[in-house]
Parts: C-alpha cells; sequence; structure tokens
C-alpha cells in the first residue's frame, strides 16, 4: 500500500458543514465516476479526523454516563434516587439539540464538548437537587420536601449553569475557529 500511487484533493469548505460537504461530495463522485479495477477513493483530512473523533466520542460517552450512574449509585444506594438524580440529563440535553436545530448548526467536535459540559452541569444539578431533598424534614409531606428542596438548590444549581453557559458564549456564537 505504500508504493502505490496516489493523487491528493483538496477543497475549503465555507458556509457550509464538512460532513454535509462530504456526504454531498460522495454521492456526486459516486454517481458520476467510475473507477478503474484497484483504484480507490479515501476520505480524509479534517473529515476523517472528525469521523475518528465523533466514533471515539460515541464509545466514552455512554461509558462515562455508566460510570457517574454506577458512581451514584454507590453513593446513595438507591436506584429511584440515582433516577432521580439522572432524569434531568434528557431534557438538558434535548434541549442542546433543540439550540442546534434553532441555529441552525450542525454536530461538531466543539458541539460535542459542549454536550459533555452541558451533561456534567445537569448532573451536578441533579447531585445538589437530591442532596437538599435528602436533608430536609422528613415531617413534611413529599410536595413540601421537595418545595424546599428546590428552593435550597435553586441559588446553587443556576449559579453552576449560569458560570458554563458564559464560559461557552464565545464558542457558541463563533463563526470560525
Amino acid at each position: 500500500e505504500k508504493w502505490r500511487r496516489r493523487l491528493a484533493v483538496e477543497a475549503n469548505v465555507r458556509g457550509r458543514d464538512m460532513v454535509s460537504y462530504v456526504a454531498d461530495a460522495k454521492a456526486r463522485v459516486a454517481a458520476k465516476v467510475k473507477l478503474p479495477p484497484g483504484v480507490e477513493i479515501s476520505w480524509g483530512g479534517q473529515f476523517e479526523n472528525f469521523t475518528r473523533a465523533k466514533d471515539r466520542l460515541m464509545l466514552l460517552v455512554p461509558v462515562a454516563l455508566g460510570i457517574i450512574a454506577v458512581m451514584l449509585f454507590l453513593t446513595y444506594r438507591s436506584l429511584p434516587l440515582t433516577a432521580v438524580t439522572l432524569g434531568a440529563l434528557p431534557f438538558a440535553l434535548g434541549g442542546g439539540v433543540l439550540s442546534l436545530v434553532v441555529r441552525r448548526m450542525p454536530f461538531s467536535i466543539p458541539a460535542a464538548v459542549g454536550f459533555i459540559a452541558l451533561a456534567g452541569v445537569s448532573v451536578m444539578s441533579g447531585v445538589v437537587l437530591t442532596t437538599r431533598l435528602l436533608d430536609t424534614d422528613e415531617s413534611l409531606t413529599p410536595r413540601q420536601r421537595v418545595d424546599e428542596a428546590a428552593r435550597a438548590a435553586f441559588r446553587p444549581t443556576i449559579s453552576t449553569a449560569l458560570v458554563a453557559a458564559l464560559g461557552f458564549i464565545p464558542m457558541a456564537i463563533s463563526k470560525s475557529a
């Protein structure tokens, strides 16, 4: 393979996300170019790096979430408390996806980093709320306990989320590297 001839074709993608550009290019090449035997096309460069990073994240993110769930279970010794603590995570990630759709932005490596941070803030907020719930007076009704815990957890939760959000604003509004 080292001794094969190679021709590099480069493209500078502007105004589009790289993944959709490569998908369109692959479709056009497949439809219009007939390759002779022994000739192959490989899509490399930043697209290859993106694909490799995406594949790695697709493996590591579920593993990390699994480890977090196990740690929460070991902390609380309760499956319902672990589930409640992780309960906000789907809503937070759904909000992140909605934000990408509203801004018409593709899923990218920086977006993946943002989702990881979002998941961390969401889980941390769940831990704060669950801890406050466990610290409330048990003589109260469940509704009163939840209300009291939510009031007590509001300030630290908002502070944590606000710091993370403010830190990501430059990346969120950026149009270039």
